[in-house]
């Protein structure tokens, strides 16, 4: 019996594998400065994940670039690189069977990770572990 793709059990052993491959791959891309934009030529681009589709014909890559704010005008150039890049990964992603289509979105990751950071640190959330703790030394 076949196994199904759209089990929640997460993505497989091999889409992340590839999401692997591809991310380094559009690391060194990215990194050799091909890409003949104005907003792009100096911004210091890093992709945290890329995420594979079942199929391994759509990666999805997650961007973070460094200082800034806003990040959207970024993430559409790289979208409007994205054939030429794709085209630049075709040597290093060799031998894949078909060459996925990128499509970049931004990391909101850390983001999350710092709103937790800062719950974490607030006083009402300090008072409860503090009583947490101070109860279990009576105990």
């Amino acid at each position: 019996m076949a196994k199904h793709s759209n089990s929640p059990k997460g993505p497989s052993q091999r889409q992340l594998s590839v999401g692997e491959k591809v991310r380094h791959a559009l690391t060194e891309t990215l990194q050799r400065r091909e890409i003949i934009d104005p907003l792009l030529e100096n911004a210091v681009i890093s992709v945290t994940e890329v995420r594979m589709s079942p199929d391994l014909k759509l990666a999805t890559a997650y961007v973070t670039v460094f200082g800034q704010e806003d990040m959207d005008p970024f993430v559409k150039a790289l979208n409007a690189h994205a054939r030429f890049l794709r085209g630049r990964l075709t040597p290093a992603l060799r031998q894949m069977k078909y060459m996925p289509e990128v499509r970049f979105r931004q990391d909101d990751s850390f983001d999350n990770y710092a709103r937790i950071d800062a719950l974490l640190r607030s006083p009402e959330v300090l008072r409860d572990t503090r009583g947490t703790a101070d109860d279990e030394e009576d105990n």
